[in-house]
């Protein structure tokens, strides 16, 4: 077990009154304290604009953690660790008040100076909180301190290196914690495993050997009420700059000297260095962009992305992407990484397919109907776990026939759920920053969807339609077939 007292901390939450910290922080928290993984030294500081007080926000984690379906035979005690502060994020005054209340809190529970501030609000204060929590001596400390920042971190490259500037004049680069939930999931985890622990795989990981790798992300749910964010931020910004890029540099990533923070990320950054920029000229071959039409979801007809509430009925945002993804370095060249992400769609489904060249001379291909090639299948969600498919012989048959060799995880859907969060949490506490997001990976990933963006704009082409209930355009086959590929149909997997 790791040294405990890393985990001696105050936990300062920006934001304590909203759907995050409910829904995520405080269970993740509460898991944590249950499996002895913090320990009673430990403060909650909850900050927002509301006028409530210490026994308002207990009684919002309380429910918090029923509606969660917790354990709640140490609910009590949990509980006495919770205060709250009425918080302006521009008012001097807070911060001076918050500072006595971190230091009585320190004092209360002997704590050596650990900070953690957390922001679970809007990004637009993410620069002056951080700026303030300096200014006003919240960093003044025997202790460490660390600030967490959920997405979105900018909506551009301008905007994240202005905000980023604007961090690190507070935070030094190993102070900051990004967090993508995708990094905290288990699958994901598991691909560096999957990877570099296992002979049948590691030496067959290269253009050598495997002929594309597809990446889907699907989701039934529309915008569900959320048409104004959605409007700024589209399938591309939401998704692909963070999520999906980060599973692409995971499973492309060379392998690194040693299983450290600095090493992976210096491998995962030099995939993302590696991605082909995609340009006005190349975009049509690459990239395919699109909006969800009316549909039928479990047997319900809903309403196509123009007619949700709060969405320009000329909207051009994208409610779905696909794009052909290349990695020009000696590894992957040649290997086309597909991904593709949409609301929506047929199923709600992760899913990492990576498909294996056919052999130079299948003996069996020729003369008794080989079925298809090898394939690898990283289950990331609603299951949980791996396929293998292989070519076996059917039975009283000379033919062949597709073998699942299958290894899931007993476990239901927990993406972006306590769970993650509770492992990234950790994480954040144990000083381990390998599962968050690195300066260096934000600004490349925002420079490839800047470019697919700026290409848009150049072309003015609209986004082409997709009937909600389907997994995506004809275009987003195109773009496979092109290749002599298809898209693995991931609801049968």
């Amino acid at each position: 077990m790791e040294d405990n007292r890393q985990s001696e901390a105050v936990f300062v939450i920006f934001g304590s009154t909203g759907d995050l910290a409910k829904r995520k922080l405080f269970p993740s928290l509460y898991n944590l304290y249950v499996k002895g993984l913090l320990s009673n030294k430990f403060a909650v500081i909850g900050l927002g604009r509301r006028e409530w007080n210490d026994e308002t926000l207990r009684g919002v984690v309380q429910e918090a953690l029923e509606e969660s379906n917790q354990q709640l035979d140490k609910v009590d005690s949990f509980l006495t660790h919770f205060s709250y502060l009425s918080f302006d994020v521009t008012n001097k005054d807070s911060y001076k008040g918050l500072k006595q209340e971190i230091e009585n809190k320190e004092k209360d529970f002997q704590l050596p100076g650990n900070r953690i501030f957390y922001m679970a609000m809007a990004p637009e204060f993410f620069g002056q909180i951080a700026q303030s929590i300096h200014n006003y001596g919240l960093k003044e400390t025997n202790g460490w301190t660390r600030l967490v920042i959920e997405k979105p971190f900018g909506t551009d490259l301008q905007t994240a290196k202005v905000l980023n500037n604007e961090i690190r004049e507070a935070f030094a680069e190993d102070e900051i914690y990004r967090i993508d939930h995708y990094l905290g999931k288990e699958m994901v985890q598991n691909i560096q495993v999957i990877r570099f622990a296992n002979a049948m795989f590691a030496p067959l990981w290269n253009n050598r050997h495997i002929a594309n790798v597809q990446i889907t992300s699907s989701e039934k749910l529309g915008v569900e009420g959320r048409g104004g964010y959605y409007e700024k931020s589209g399938a591309l910004r939401d998704m692909v700059q963070n999520h999906m890029l980060q599973m692409v540099s995971l499973l492309a990533m060379d392998v690194p000297l040693q299983l450290t923070t600095d090493e992976i990320r210096s491998e995962k950054i030099k995939v993302l260095r590696a991605l082909r920029l995609i340009t006005n000229d190349n975009i049509d071959d690459t990239v395919v962009r699109a909006q969800y039409d009316e549909g039928t979801i479990n047997g319900q007809q809903v309403p196509s992305y123009v007619e949700e509430d709060n969405v320009d009925p000329q909207s051009h945002t994208e409610t779905y992407v696909a794009a052909k993804l290349m990695i020009d370095n000696h590894v992957w060249a040649g290997v086309p990484f597909y991904i593709r992400t949409g609301k929506r769609m047929a199923v709600k489904s992760t899913k990492i397919v990576v498909e294996f060249k056919e052999m130079p001379l299948n003996l069996y291909a020729k003369e008794h109907k080989a079925t298809g090639p090898n394939l690898l299948i990283i289950h990331i969600q609603p299951d949980e776990g791996i396929t293998i498919v292989l070519n076996g012989k059917k039975i009283g048959s000379a033919d062949t026939t597709p073998v699942h060799l299958e290894y899931r995880h007993d476990s239901e859907d927990r993406i972006n759920t306590p769970e993650a969060y509770e492992r990234l949490l950790y994480d954040c506490m144990m000083g381990d920053a390998t599962n968050f997001a690195h300066w260096d990976e934000v600004s490349l990933s925002w420079s490839l969807v800047d470019a697919i963006s700026n290409a848009w704009k150049e072309s003015a082409r609209k986004p082409v339609n997709y009937r909600a209930g389907t997994m995506g355009p004809k275009e987003a086959d195109q773009l496979l077939a092109g290749e002599n590929h298809a898209w693995w149909p991931v609801e049968e997997m």
